[in-house]
């Protein structure tokens, strides 16, 4: 009982009992999921990912844990950004391309990641393996162009669908991929990708030019040949029309520009249809 009075033997006992209260009890926040292990084996999971769940309803808060025993491993439960080093991909034109793209992901089964890679670190650099081995694959099928136009949108969800199985084996999920930019190497090689796409697409208007030459032709030769059908059934159905008709045209043509003279005799038989002089 004389020990019990002691000081020190009480200062002792109050820091042991502060010690095992205060590893006793940890907080998780809304932002975090938690994975309680004992001896290194996860026991439970505190706070985990769930589309479903309802506001307020959830696992964070206070929690208690065996001291020296048991340990908590934190994994933010945010959406959080998978930054990519610049690649230079190779295009289908023969394009060197140098794209800077992103990810955002997010760990919805702590328990397969943490038994996969362990931390969140380690699952951010596989997946950005992933993510920049499926980008490169992907963008060399494609044309400089493509990566320039609105089908970018749709090559990014094909990406983003092709990697989220990968990222399920890390318990992530892939919210999007997009690529910030998409630029030719400065320098010789951007003045070579300029020549070749002029060149390019100077061929590709010789090409239309000369489909369109084509096809005008087409079109005039059977406007012609449907005028000539015209002009032989009227000519064969009145002849006086059709011999007027045509004079009209000549007059048309040779008064047009408003300042033409002729000097011609009165029976001039270009001037038969100014006479009424219509054959019969």
């Amino acid at each position: 009982m004389m020990s019990l009075k002691n000081p020190i033997i009480l200062l002792a006992a109050l820091f042991l009992l502060l010690v095992l209260v205060a590893t006793s009890f940890f907080t998780v926040t809304e932002s975090q999921q938690a994975i309680v292990t004992r001896l290194g084996e996860p026991v439970r999971i505190i706070n985990a990912y769930d589309e479903s769940e309802v506001y307020g309803r959830t696992g964070a808060g206070i929690n208690m844990k065996i001291p020296f025993l048991e340990d908590v491993v934190y994994i933010d439960k945010r959406v959080q950004d998978l930054n990519m080093q610049p690649q230079t991909v190779l295009s289908t034109d023969q394009l060197r391309v140098v794209v800077d793209a992103f990810a955002r992901f997010r760990i919805t089964d702590p328990l397969r990641m943490y038994q996969a890679v362990g931390t969140e670190a380690r699952a951010a650099d596989e997946l950005g393996q992933i993510l920049t081995s499926r980008l490169r694959n992907e963008l060399g099928r494609q044309t400089f162009a493509a990566l320039l136009s609105p089908e970018r949108a749709d090559l990014m969800q094909q990406i983003q669908s092709a990697i989220s199985s990968s990222a399920a084996n890390y318990g992530a999920e892939i919210v999007d991929v997009r690529i910030k930019r998409a630029d030719l190497p400065t320098g010789q090689p951007l003045e070579s990708a300029f020549t070749r796409m002029r060149t390019a697409r100077e061929q590709e208007a010789r090409r239309i030019r000369a489909e369109g030459d084509r096809e005008a032709r087409v079109v005039r030769a059977e406007a012609d040949a449907e005028a000539a059908r015209i002009y032989a059934e009227s000519f064969g159905r009145d002849e006086g029309f059709y011999e007027f008709y045509r004079a009209m045209q000549a007059y048309d043509e040779a008064f047009k520009d408003g300042n033409a003279s002729m000097v011609l005799s009165s029976d001039n038989e270009f001037l038969e249809q100014f006479q009424g002089n219509v054959r019969r």
